[in-house]
């Protein structure tokens, strides 16, 4: 059964603490790696050049649209500023979309040594009473895919 992108759930935390927040967001962007080969030519082929395994670099996390009663995100930010080498864990869980096994994970994504580089709040309204946060944008040093059952 192939997986839906619109049933998922993140988390972050520092090691040995709590997590920082409970909260859901609507969108959720960022989850690449990519590598840069280095590409060599051996003397005298010329028919082909040879890629080696190069440098990976990791894409950018941007949560949007979510909405927390706690302020563990905001307090992370402020955080960082003052504990440089302040880093958080986080998981992007995939759930699954129905059946008995509705809410289970289907796929997770483990990032490692997350900091918090963008937190934007949205347009202020008397419409809702939760804390709301518009975009929030987080490095990671490291992506792992985390089948089920491993």
């Amino acid at each position: 059964m192939p997986f839906v992108t619109f049933n998922f759930r993140v988390s972050l935390e520092i090691a040995g603490a709590a997590a920082l927040c409970a909260a859901a967001f609507s969108d959720c962007d960022g989850l690449e790696m990519s590598m840069a080969p280095k590409t060599i030519r051996e003397g005298g082929n010329n028919s082909r050049p040879i890629h080696l395994v190069g440098p990976v670099s990791y894409g950018q996390l941007t949560l949007k649209r979510g909405m927390t009663s706690d302020f563990g995100l905001w307090r992370w930010f402020d955080r960082t500023q003052s504990e440089r080498s302040l880093r958080a864990n986080g998981n992007v869980e995939v759930l699954t979309p129905e059946g008995e096994k509705r809410g289970q994970v289907a796929v997770a994504f483990s990032l490692s040594n997350c900091l918090p580089i963008k937190m934007k709040a949205p347009a202020l309204s008397g419409k809702d009473g939760l804390i709301a946060i518009e975009e929030m944008q987080i490095v990671y040093e490291t992506l792992k895919l985390v089948a089920p059952g491993s």
